[in-house]
């Protein structure tokens, strides 16, 4: 009979199967915004054209910024890699919060280690305020129910969630884990994080083979503050 059990901030062990990719293929460029145009306007009826001062062009948004190898939770044996910043989600889909991720608007970086550790962040720009918050809550929730699914879609996995809490950055930020166990043994961990800068979301997923014991907890906080500080 499955177990499954929800804690906050408390200690745990276990089993698991999912862990985030380590290797990455394909790389795409990221698309560019367009800059605002300037109006010229026709301004006498004879054979004299004069254009009317040109509109001030309005400064591009700037681009999400997204996290650097060197600030992942330190693997012990092994530097991080990464690779570009791409255009659309992951391949394959990060575990928990992958069919949440929308496919048109999303922009990710993979990254990984030598080892069986590796991570991703996607981040989404939407076009106002009110459906970023809807966009983060979706994710939240997502990750929030993800145990409850691995257990029913697979009778042999047992899944324990905790919420390591929120953090005081820009909008905010969530903290989650989840450990993952295998019937015939395997046992994989992963960290995640919603935070929020304006009109604009990103999440971090984490994982590795473990339990809760190897979660790098304080480091998985540093880095998600990080990540959404460089957002803007």
């Amino acid at each position: 009979m499955n177990t499954h059990s929800h804690h906050n901030n408390s200690a745990s062990t276990g089993t698991t199967v999912s862990t985030v990719s380590t290797t990455r293929a394909g790389v795409r460029t990221r698309l560019g915004r367009t800059g605002a145009i300037g109006l010229a306007v026709l301004a006498t009826a004879a054979t004299t054209a004069v254009l009317a001062p040109t509109a001030t062009a309005a400064p591009r948004a700037a681009e999400p910024a997204f996290l650097a190898p060197t600030e992942l939770p330190p693997h012990a044996s092994s530097a991080w890699y990464a690779s570009p910043v791409t255009a659309g989600t992951p391949d394959p889909l990060p575990f928990c919060v992958g069919p949440a991720l929308p496919g048109a608007t999303s922009v990710h970086r993979d990254f990984w280690t030598e080892f069986d550790t590796g991570a991703v962040q996607v981040t989404v720009v939407e076009r106002d305020e009110t459906r970023a918050k809807s966009l983060a809550a979706l994710w939240n929730k997502t990750i929030r129910a993800c145990a409850d699914k691995v257990e029913q879609e697979d009778p042999d996995m047992t899944a324990e969630f905790r919420d390591f809490g929120s953090l005081n950055v820009e909008e905010g930020a969530n903290v989650y884990g989840i450990h993952t166990a295998h019937a015939w043994g395997s046992s994989d961990i992963n960290m995640f994080s919603v935070g929020r800068d304006g009109r604009t979301v990103t999440v971090v997923n984490w994982g590795q083979m473990g339990n809760f014991q190897h979660a790098q907890v304080p480091d998985f906080k540093r880095t998600t503050t990080t990540a959404v500080n460089k957002l803007y």
